[in-house]
């Protein structure tokens, strides 16, 4: 039997992205954030979702641009830190020691550190209750050398992203591999 929990944020699972962007003067800001995640494929969009008080929210609204940062496992207390400080009264990136780089295709910030960045160009702007939804073209994907595998491509298991659960606020790495998708329902199809 299953209990009713209500109407709540849940969802299994929320990735950990930071979110890079430069304020009207220049100052480079990171701010985790977990509404996130890829909404269109061609051409290939991110939607992250803020609420109007965060700092970045008029970042991404005046410059027009921002980046998706995925850190790895070892940088989980700076992506923690990136969410519970206000870049208003704090360089993040001074106090966190990490590194911003400008970005090569758009005008934002991203964390030299983290394995992968998504360089966002800014599509369109939906409200939504007390988020808006940011909708990012993306324009390029940045992928550090060691997160590649003998394809060329990123491999999980080198990236090591990992989740927030939202009912328990909690981090987590990501498991085992459980096979390859598109292919083990395959013996399902009649």
């Amino acid at each position: 039997m299953k209990q009713s929990l209500g109407a709540r944020t849940l969802l299994y699972t929320h990735p950990v992205v930071v979110i890079g962007t430069y304020d009207l003067d220049g100052k480079p800001n990171a701010m985790t954030a977990s509404w996130a995640g890829i909404c269109c494929s061609s051409p290939p969009c991110v939607a992250v979702s803020l609420q109007k008080p965060r700092y970045s929210y008029a970042n991404i609204r005046d410059g027009k641009a921002f980046t998706v940062n995925i850190p790895s496992e070892d940088h989980v207390k700076e992506a923690d830190f990136f969410g519970i400080t206000s870049g208003k009264d704090t360089d993040k990136f001074a106090a966190s020691g990490l590194t911003p780089r400008k970005g090569t295709k758009v005008n934002a910030p991203y964390v030299e550190e983290f394995p992968v960045i998504l360089e966002c160009r800014l599509l369109h702007a939906y409200e939504i209750g007390v988020h808006t939804q940011f909708v990012g073209e993306i324009l390029d994907v940045k992928v550090d050398e060691s997160a590649l595998g003998p394809d060329g491509r990123p491999e999980m298991a080198r990236v090591r992203p990992f989740v927030y659960d939202s009912a328990r606020q909690e981090y987590y790495g990501i498991g085992r591999l459980l096979g390859k998708a598109f292919s083990l329902g395959r013996d399902l199809k009649r």
